[in-house]
């Protein structure tokens, strides 16, 4: 196998795996960049390192004791945790659109520390979003290793070149969210993280099928539905329209209470 091909592998099992974990913190980091909210990216860091290191760690484990293969019962329960943070901080986000909302927010920030509840949620998505596809892009990328000769100079550039790729995308959010009007980022990233919540949901539920602990039935033009990304099964289809349908009338009720609250006009004399 030459260096040309070995680096394309190599690139693309890092974009492959780190892309979606990427799009995650980059899109709440270019989120709390534009609403002024500083201070809390270093939560979003902090739990993405952390995520590095649990990943490194894992991925020996899992080469020592269980022959690099990974657990899905393991992997269905971290995604399954990851989509409800994720969704949580969609609703968030949702909620907080308004700006005298986030005003209000910003000033409680400002009094609490990197420890409180809302930083720990923003860790907590970070770390998952970075571990669900950590350990596993170590496994693959060592299983290449061993199956081409090593760490080779090829190997290695396909890798340096998939995580500049990956940077120049995170920088390139952070461009666009810092000339975006505040209220479409907010929106924009709420969106981004109830899209990434519910594939997180399927993916679970996927981990779940394969160990027949859950039942698999193909949904309507599934070849479709997978090619976006989504478990094509009615199972997880199922469930994902419940919270879809939830979050529908959430955002309904959220803004019948928002129109109720409004002061009425007085009436011109």
């Amino acid at each position: 196998m030459n260096d040309l091909a070995i680096a394309l592998q190599s690139g693309a099992i890092l974009l492959r795996e780190g892309v979606e974990a990427m799009l995650v913190i980059g899109g709440l980091a270019a989120f709390l960049t534009r609403a002024g909210a500083r201070a809390q990216v270093k939560a979003l860091y902090v739990g993405a390192a952390a995520a590095i290191a649990a990943s490194l760690a894992a991925a020996v484990v899992f080469a020592t004791f269980f022959n690099g293969a990974h657990d899905d019962r393991v992997e269905a329960l971290v995604m399954g945790v990851a989509a409800v943070l994720m969704l949580y901080m969609s609703g968030w986000l949702f909620l907080k659109q308004d700006t005298a909302a986030w005003t209000a927010e910003l000033k409680r920030i400002a009094d609490r520390s990197l420890a409180s509840p809302g930083s720990l949620s923003l860790a907590g998505v970070a770390f998952l979003a970075v571990f669900r596809e950590g350990a596993e892009t170590i496994l693959f990328v060592q299983a290449l290793a061993n199956s081409s000769g090593g760490w080779s100079a090829g190997l290695l550039g396909g890798l340096a070149g998939a995580a500049a790729l990956l940077v120049a995308l995170f920088y390139a959010m952070q461009w666009l969210a810092l000339r975006l009007p505040l209220r479409p980022v907010f929106l924009a990233t709420s969106a981004l993280l109830f899209v990434m919540g519910l594939r997180f949901i399927g993916a679970a539920m996927q981990e779940l099928q394969e160990q027949t602990i859950l039942s698999y039935t193909p949904a309507p033009f599934d070849d479709v539905v997978n090619a976006l990304g989504f478990n094509p099964s009615i199972e997880a289809l199922s469930v994902q329209g419940v919270v879809v349908l939830a979050a529908l009338v959430g955002a309904l009720s959220v803004g019948r209470a928002r129109r109720a609250a409004r002061p009425v006009a007085a009436p011109a004399e």
